[in-house]
């Protein structure tokens, strides 16, 4: 059993993210770059005034779709969540100051890469038997590669299918629960059949809060993700900076080391050991890609059932996710972090987060982080419901397995409230890297297709 675990969280997530899925998605993400003429930079603004811009204008979803801004606040809910939080701070904790710069190369090629996955999502998506619109990875393969690539379609979704009971499922509501009884049930220690009793409390609430929330279906989770994602996201940028200003004579420094740092032999992590350059590299894109899940393919499957008819246009939406989880977010967390002074501490993850928050509130940090990290994982959870069963759908004709999967997803809320994850969490981050690798080879293949429809809908609409 031992060996079996030392192959998911070694070897194998060594060889998937190290020696493939990164290369692959710098290299990937250069190549759509220069063949989209870097649309990520040149049409920046533009991107952000027909999406930003419009936030806040009325919108109608019609029957058996939803919003522009529900489909990205969806998406959102599934990215801007523990891995901005807790991913970032491992990053930087493991690969030092250098692990930024390289979590934000990983955000502007993300970029190009997201946009290129949702108008192909939208370009290639179909009507299924109630007329409602589905699309991802799996149907441009159909649609725009044909049925000898159909396998690569497949493999997307039995991983994706397979990751979703790890970091959307069993992690997210681990993090909910461990934050809750650290700010509030400290003291209590029942327990009943070996189990304690606060877990199995927060894990059968959180469980029926999901059954009402999924059995509803997509619409009902865009509607909660809609109102949710923006105020917790509000709410814990807010609280950041309040900490970060109050470190803020660091902020020259700190900046000279993340580029320092970047190139030099060594990524200093507060003065302790150095950490090889690989560390950096390696920590700041592997976490900038699982916060803002440009490359996996997963959040273009909410995309497509956006009512927006040009492809481009919602396209201009995975611009401003990535913008806004990675570049935004993420940099946030880290400028916190890194100013805090608490990097040499021997803290990593939720812990070194908490601390920071406690540094600038004292014992209401801890409160409001929890409360951040509960705001953010529901919706985490909800989003990656969405997929998987969007992804079995592909695979499985009929009900029975959907309903199989959503009784499986649902108690194994209550089992992950009570279990030390680190396994079911590393395996997870295998199966990201894996699912991702099929994603990115459609991509690159369909290129020109995203370039020709950008073409045209900017000689249309570049004026607007």
């Amino acid at each position: 059993m031992e060996a079996i675990i030392n192959f998911f969280t070694g070897t194998l997530n060594t060889v998937a993210w190290l020696y493939i899925f990164l290369p692959c998605t710098i290299i990937g993400g250069l190549y759509l770059t220069i063949r989209n003429r870097g649309i990520q930079f040149t049409r920046f603004g533009y991107a952000m005034k027909n999406t930003v811009g419009k936030m806040f204008q009325k919108q109608e979803a019609g029957a058996g779709a939803v919003t522009p801004l529900q489909a990205v606040t969806t998406a959102l809910a599934a990215t801007v969540g523990t891995g901005n939080i807790v991913g970032t701070s491992q990053a930087i904790a493991l690969g030092g100051y250098g692990a930024v710069f390289w979590l934000w190369l990983a955000a502007l090629l993300g970029m190009m890469i997201k946009y290129s996955e949702v108008t192909l999502s939208i370009q290639y998506r179909e009507r299924d038997a109630k007329g409602d619109w589905v699309g991802g990875p799996m149907y441009y393969v159909k649609n725009g590669l044909g049925k000898h690539w159909q396998w690569v379609g497949i493999l997307f979704c039995v991983f994706a299918a397979i990751a979703s009971f790890g970091i959307g499922n069993m992690g997210q509501i681990n993090k909910i629960v461990l934050n809750m009884k650290s700010a509030f049930f400290g003291g209590v220690t029942a327990t009943v059949g070996g189990m304690s009793v606060v877990s199995l409390a927060c894990g059968i609430v959180l469980m029926i809060l999901a059954a009402l929330i999924v059995i509803g279906g997509l619409q009902r989770i865009a509607t909660v993700a809609e109102r949710v994602v923006p105020f917790m996201a509000v709410l814990y940028i807010i609280g950041s900076l309040i900490v970060f200003f109050t470190h803020i004579s660091s902020v020259g420094a700190m900046f000279a080391a993340i580029f320092r740092f970047a190139f030099g032999s060594k990524a200093v992590a507060g003065g302790a050991a150095g950490i090889a350059i690989q560390q950096a590299i390696t920590q700041g894109c592997k976490r900038g890609v699982f916060s803002n899940e440009a490359g996996l393919g997963s959040s273009v499957m909410v995309h497509s059932s956006s009512n927006v008819k040009e492809p481009v246009a919602q396209g201009m939406w995975g611009i401003f996710e990535v913008f806004f989880d990675t570049i935004v977010v993420c940099t946030i967390t880290g400028l916190m972090i890194l100013t805090s002074g608490l990097l040499d501490s021997g803290m990593e993850g939720v812990a070194l987060t908490v601390a920071c928050f406690t540094s600038g509130f004292g014992h209401l940090g801890g409160i409001i982080f929890s409360f951040s990290i509960v705001a953010f994982a529901i919706p985490s959870i909800l989003g990656w419901y969405y997929y998987a069963r969007e992804c079995l759908r592909y695979l499985f004709k009929g009900k029975l397995m959907l309903y199989i999967y959503q009784g499986v997803f649902l108690v194994l809320l209550v089992f992950g409230a009570q279990l030390q994850l680190t396994f079911v969490w590393d395996v997870a981050d295998t199966l990201n890297g894996l699912m991702a690798i099929p994603n990115l080879i459609s991509l690159v293949i369909l290129c020109r297709v995203v370039v020709k429809l950008t073409k045209e809908y900017l000689e249309e609409h570049g004026s607007d």
